[in-house]
């Protein structure tokens, strides 16, 4: 049986980033509480609003997605910089090497989310609902983040309503269908065991 739980916007925890750079709007972490340099996965919100590098996380895997404003590049281990906007896929890449950051015209938000090399996998999905949507064979853990509008999820042994800016974490969740009705700009976000 699954277990759901609705993480609402005012919820989240504010803190400083690793580098001291900005500010981090934390979701959700697991196991709870835990350290930066202690969770299994990680999953928050960032507004960069000048051009550095990002923080260094040994070990993790990381997935951005850009939530609001112009866009940035990102130079990832030296590559050639990709421009990272809101309408681009989620882009994944490890999270301890070297990555700089150049805005594109002002502050952005994006969507981090970071899992335990080895130990677990992710995958992110931008998800646009206009009416109903199915998702059908959820990982182990699968939130749903609302970005905007709201949305109605149905499941097998539950429901759920989002707000703008509420996620819905749902553990023990492999292998269900999960119904979404609204109109929203949502993420979706699978996590399992590697």
């Amino acid at each position: 049986m699954s277990r759901a739980t609705i993480l609402t916007a005012n919820s989240y925890r504010r803190m400083p980033w690793k580098n001291g750079g900005g500010e981090t709007v934390e979701i959700a972490i697991s196991p709870e509480g835990a350290a930066l340099s202690e969770f299994d996965w990680r999953i928050s919100m960032a507004t960069v609003a000048t051009d550095g590098p990002f923080s260094i996380f040994p070990g993790i895997d990381r997935t951005l997605s850009i939530l609001d404003g112009e866009g940035m590049s990102l130079a990832i281990d030296g590559r050639a910089p990709l421009l990272l906007t809101q309408e681009s896929a989620p882009l994944a890449f490890p999270a301890d090497v070297a990555v700089s950051a150049a805005l594109k015209s002002g502050p952005i938000t994006d969507l981090n989310v970071m899992t335990r090399r080895g130990g677990l996998w992710h995958r992110v999905e931008r998800v646009v609902v206009d009416g109903e949507v199915t998702f059908g064979g959820a990982a182990g853990t699968l939130l749903v983040f609302c970005h905007r509008g709201t949305l109605n999820l149905t499941w097998a042994d539950g429901q759920a309503s989002l707000g703008e800016g509420d996620t819905l974490l749902l553990q023990d969740a492999a292998g269900i269908s999960l119904e979404m009705d609204g109109q929203a700009l949502c993420y979706l976000i699978t996590m399992d065991a590697a």
